[in-house]
């Protein structure tokens, strides 16, 4: 997520993402009304700690190249892991993480969704992970409200991402979703910020040529609270 954001606070904005069209109907099992039981059940097949662990350097930036390239692909993209209900839940929840603002826009714009696509086909380790977890906001959404996760309103959405999203504060009958949501928030930010849009959001200044070096500037020597005459006077 964008560092002056939270994800709870951000998790009642619609955003509105497409549920795009795979050509294939969800597999059987996929379906909204799975049971809590069964995905946990799922979910506890890997360990907590490794669900949707951060991915090495090289296979985030082979995400990167691919998503971007499906990004200026002009007909929509297809899908090759996710369902389609999973992949309207996956660019819902990727723009309520990361939504579009002054700065830069959403996710799913900066290619997340697709990012995420990539990375379940290069890392088969984390499929379950992730397929798990995307039934466990279904079921939990069921059991709350009576609907999956894509059908609520913002209000419900935020209720319950509100209650998985901080570890610290979270009941331990939620631990699992917890999990989930925390590894798929950081999945989210590798997604954005590895991306040509996340790069620019960040305002990085690396590699650029300087032709004369005049100092730290004002307002960065401000922030820090020092000065040049302060430093002069510890040498």
């Amino acid at each position: 997520m964008k560092p002056e954001q939270e994800a709870g606070q951000t998790a009642g904005r619609e955003t509105g993402p497409e549920t795009g069209d795979t050509g294939r109907a969800d597999r059987p099992g996929n379906s909204a009304a799975l049971s809590r039981r069964e995905a946990l059940g799922m979910m506890a097949m890997i360990p907590l700690a490794t669900a949707l662990e951060t991915p090495a350097a090289d296979v985030l930036e082979r995400a990167a190249v691919a998503a971007e390239r499906a990004l200026r692909q002009q007909k929509r993209y297809l899908p090759k892991f996710f369902t389609p209900h999973e992949w309207h839940t996956v660019r819902l929840l990727v723009d309520l993480i990361i939504p579009r603002d002054e700065r830069s826009g959403s996710a799913t714009d900066a290619g997340v969704p697709e990012f995420m696509d990539f990375m379940m086909l290069d890392r088969p380790s984390m499929q379950t992970s992730m397929r798990g977890g995307l039934r466990w906001l279904d079921a939990e959404s069921g059991e709350r409200f009576g609907k999956p996760f894509v059908e609520l309103v913002p209000e419900q959405r935020s209720a319950i991402l509100d209650d998985i999203a901080w570890p610290a504060k979270a009941r331990k009958e939620l631990s699992h979703g917890v999990a989930f949501f925390n590894s798929f928030r950081d999945l989210t930010a590798s997604g954005f910020w590895s991306s040509k849009m996340g790069v620019a959001d960040l305002r990085y200044m690396g590699n650029t040529y300087v032709v004369e070096w005049n100092g730290c500037p004002d307002e960065a020597l401000k922030h820090l609270g020092v000065s040049y005459d302060d430093l002069k006077a510890a040498q």
